[in-house]
């Protein structure tokens, strides 16, 4: 219909979809593919974290000593098919400090936190280490906490 006002009128489609059946604004457009809305900065659980792990949810968000990074632009380390991709939507911070990057690492979102106190100095320095390398990476978006009555 919009063609043949257009064709009469002399008007022409503005909008991105040439059928002009799904009017989307340009803000909308912009935001996240998923219909999650966009990642908010704040406190995260390990059950909320979960679900930002690139198959669930577009983000792909990690957690390291305590501090969440969205890790979506490195999606190909982290994605789905990624050689990293066992840490999205987790804690990586004992996998990252045994430099392993196998599942046993990473704690499921209904167990206990890790509270990483049986780590080596050595162990501790490869995590402070890789810390430092997520912050200056990828930007923080928040805390991970235990939720309680689920995770201590």
């Amino acid at each position: 219909m919009s063609f043949l006002v257009n064709f009469f009128l002399g008007g022409y489609n503005t909008s991105k979809d040439p059928t002009s059946v799904n009017e989307v604004s340009d803000a909308a457009d912009q935001g996240s593919k998923s219909n999650d809305g966009p990642v908010v900065e704040g406190r995260f659980f390990p059950r909320t974290l979960y679900k930002y792990n690139g198959h669930d949810h577009e983000n792909i968000l990690i957690a390291v000593k305590g501090e969440v990074f969205d890790c979506s632009s490195g999606r190909q380390f982290y994605g789905p098919s990624g050689p990293y991709s066992s840490f999205a939507g987790h804690d990586a911070s004992r996998g990252l400090a045994l430099n392993s990057f196998d599942l046993e690492t990473v704690r499921g979102w209904d167990q206990p936190m890790d509270p990483l106190d049986d780590l080596t100095p050595q162990q501790q320095e490869s995590l402070d280490g890789w810390y430092d390398f997520f912050k200056d990476k990828y930007p923080r978006l928040g805390t991970l906490e235990a939720e309680p009555g689920v995770n201590k």
